[in-house]
């Protein structure tokens, strides 16, 4: 496996890739991997010749200063774990090395940006898409692998492609959880003891709406999850919205939709976790 930190060298090694046929793929991640990153990169491994991970803190994505400074960063474990499922490449560039003046561009992300994470978080999706695209040109993948935890974060990604036009294909993976029902997230590690055993219940509360679903509206569904989880020392729920899980745009009846997904943003003390589920409601 091989450790990279500059843009130029990284093409010069792909390109021996490229001149011999092979195929690329890229896992973007943020670092401190857990298993929901591994059974992306095991996909990637499993349908590409060349497997490349990108390990990069992005700040232009993050709007809460606090949230950058304190985001957990652990690169050689991140690459000790990396080299043991089979990755050829590990991208660990510096800030200046992806942004080496100011990004000012701004992405037509569409409607899917503008709901949920892009009310709450402005600039957010921009920010993913500056680094997103950055990441695309330098590695110019075949395929770019990425974890449906972060459900809306997909869609507005191939809206960003349908923009610039890179050829790559997105491919969504499905989210992995912790025994106990937590879907992995590296914040999870920033979880005191009392809010790890507490965390779960986001996954339950979910499930437990699937069936409530069945015989109750939309508007009753939400309020069952906001009021369930509000009730658990240390939550506040951010948002809850069940949308068309094709265009994210909240709806008011299961009618509206064949695919509708419920999408969570919740504190947990001062760690903010997300998960989703896709409701089968006839």
């Amino acid at each position: 496996m091989k450790i990279v930190a500059k843009i130029a060298e990284l093409k010069e090694i792909l390109n021996e890739y490229r001149d011999q046929g092979k195929s690329i793929g890229l896992v973007p991640t943020m670092g401190a991997l857990h298993q929901g990153h591994i059974s992306l990169v095991k996909r990637c491994i499993q349908d590409n010749d060349c497997c490349v991970v990108s390990v990069f803190v992005n700040p232009t994505q993050f709007n809460d200063k606090n949230d950058l400074k304190h985001y957990p960063r652990t690169p050689k474990e991140d690459c000790a774990l990396l080299e043991s499922v089979g990755c050829s490449i590990v991208f660990i560039p510096e800030v200046e090395e992806m942004y080496p003046e100011e990004d000012n561009r701004i992405f037509d992300l569409g409607s899917a940006a503008e709901v949920m994470e892009g009310r709450f978080r402005p600039g957010h999706f921009n920010g993913v898409a500056q680094i997103v695209s950055k990441l695309f040109y330098a590695v110019e993948p075949n395929k770019a692998y990425f974890g449906e935890k972060d459900f809306q974060q997909i869609a507005v990604i191939r809206a960003m492609e349908r923009q610039i036009k890179t050829g790559v294909e997105i491919i969504d993976v499905p989210i992995v959880r912790e025994d106990d029902g937590l879907a992995m997230s590296s914040r999870n590690r920033r979880l005191t003891e009392s809010q790890r055993k507490n965390a779960p219940k986001i996954w339950e509360t979910l499930s437990k709406s699937y069936n409530f679903a069945k015989d109750h509206s939309v508007e009753e569904t939400t309020n069952f999850v906001i009021d369930t989880l509000n009730k658990i020392p240390e939550f506040k729920v951010e948002y809850y919205e069940i949308v068309d899980g094709d265009t994210l745009q909240p709806i008011k009846d299961w009618i509206e939709t064949k695919r509708p997904v419920g999408c969570i943003a919740t504190f947990c003390g001062e760690i903010r976790l997300i998960d989703n589920i896709t409701y089968s409601v006839k």
